[in-house]
């Protein structure tokens, strides 16, 4: 029951709300700053992930042909040329001799239950691998050859009727690779009847047809020199030097130039991609660490990072990992340089001068630095025990420690609360009965007084 000021006058309800609000300062204090420290430990999330993604980046980047890029270009669109990260510089003229074919066959026409038996698939290994169809059709020998796993697809090809209107059937065998080592026979018999010579050569039939042999493919280096050099391979891609890949789709007897170049610009590009990455993590812890100073009578503003002492670490050693010396050769020299106030930049020209100067020192020394840059970024952002995340378990648990405090002062304030409205609660009440006994003392001293008269 609430008696606001209904006999002393006070206004109980504000005069309560007031006190609470005094009472309810330490828990406000507290709840700041869990709001504050919430506010930190997105930001060093958010950090975290950043570097966890620079990581891999770096990781990459300190690869021993990290900036290998290359233009590869052909005089035909017969022959295409790839170049991989451990390619040179390179120009040849190559003669395409032959292209690779798959080995490939057509039996005989024959009708629908002629197909029953064992038969064996032999290699150009001599392997032999016996099939048995589950009945006599030509489907059912097909299954089984493709079933089988030797290496051979078969498909069953319509054949016609043969002279009593009955339909006759082939069966088309192609091998799975291509290349003289995918050749192979079918033979009608087992695989001891094929050793002893007793087995059919579905193959060599009447009727049947070899469609094309299995064959390399096969490339002249040199042709007409005295280091004429003849290459040959299963597949219609031929390496002609270390990463450095033909196609060739087509036969050609007049020489197709194929040539490769270093592809400087985007060398360059992925060095300075790689650099802006981090310049661009410098400026943002550089941005959080600001404090912001107001004007005479306001407040001075903190940035999310000022204060950190992890998050300065992180930064000194990220920037001491770009601009220190490597071997005594200083990453300047290929264009990476920090400013006198620490801003980090990349000079695309100077790192396409070293590019073409010393490429291997150019490399080795980018891959350096970035693994260095690797070596700090896992140190700090690492999931288990990586520095910044560390700092981020802290104050995970100093907010959990903080909640608890928040917790125990609403049990308290609640308390508090109801001490004070018994407590007006009976002022009311003691205030009304000292009113009721004026009354009467007044009303009987009145009676008194005409008596007396």
């Amino acid at each position: 029951m609430k008696l606001d000021g209904l006999v002393s006058g006070l206004k109980t309800e504000e005069l309560i709300k007031a006190l609470m609000d005094v009472s309810a300062i330490p828990k406000t204090l507290i709840t700041n700053k869990i709001t504050d420290r919430n506010s930190v430990i997105t930001n060093l999330q958010s950090l975290n992930k950043t570097l966890q993604e620079l990581v891999d980046k770096a990781k990459t980047a300190a690869g021993p042909s990290s900036l290998a890029a290359f233009t590869a270009s052909s005089s035909s669109e017969t022959v295409t040329i790839t170049a991989g990260a451990k390619a040179t510089a390179f120009s040849t003229a190559i003669v395409v001799d032959a292209v690779a074919t798959a080995h490939s066959l057509v039996t005989a026409a024959a009708g629908a239950t002629a197909w029953g038996g064992t038969y064996t698939l032999v290699g150009a290994d001599g392997e032999a691998v016996e099939v048995t169809p589950l009945g006599t059709g030509p489907q059912e020998l097909a299954t089984a050859i493709n079933a089988s796993k030797a290496g051979v697809s078969a498909t069953v090809v319509p054949a016609g009727t043969d002279a009593d209107g009955k339909p006759l059937s082939r069966i088309q065998l192609t091998s799975a690779e291509t290349g003289e080592a995918g050749a192979f026979t079918l033979q009608r018999g087992t695989a001891a009847e094929v050793t002893a010579g007793t087995a059919t050569d579905l193959g060599a039939a009447p009727g049947a047809a070899l469609l094309t042999q299995g064959a390399d493919a096969r490339i002249r280096l040199f042709a007409g020199t005295a280091a004429e050099q003849t290459l040959e391979s299963a597949s219609n891609t031929i390496s002609v030097g270390e990463g450095i890949d033909v196609t060739v789709s087509k036969v050609s007897a007049d020489p197709v130039t194929v040539t490769v170049t270093r592809d400087v610009k985007k060398q360059s590009s992925t060095a300075e991609a790689f650099v802006k990455e981090i310049a661009a993590l410098l400026v943002r812890i550089d941005n959080g660490s600001k404090a912001t100073i107001g004007d005479v009578g306001e407040t001075t503003t903190l940035g999310v990072f000022t204060g950190d002492s992890t998050v300065r670490n992180l930064r000194g050693a990220l920037a001491a990992a770009v601009q220190h010396p490597v071997d005594g050769i200083s990453p300047s020299t290929i264009g990476i340089t920090v400013s006198d106030k620490g801003v980090l930049s990349f000079d695309a020209e100077k790192f396409a001068a070293a590019l073409a100067e010393d490429p291997q020192g150019a490399q080795e020394l980018f891959s350096a630095v970035s693994a260095r840059v690797q070596d700090v970024t896992s140190q700090y952002s690492d999931k288990y025990d990586g520095l910044l995340t560390k700092r981020i378990t802290g104050q995970e648990d100093e907010v959990k420690t903080l909640k608890t405090q928040v917790e125990r002062w609403d049990i308290r304030l609640e308390q508090r609360r109801a001490t004070l409205e018994r407590t007006y609660a009976q002022l009311e009440v003691q205030l009304s009965k000292l009113q009721s006994q004026s009354s009467w003392l007044t009303s009987q001293l009145a009676g008194l007084t005409a008596s007396d008269s």
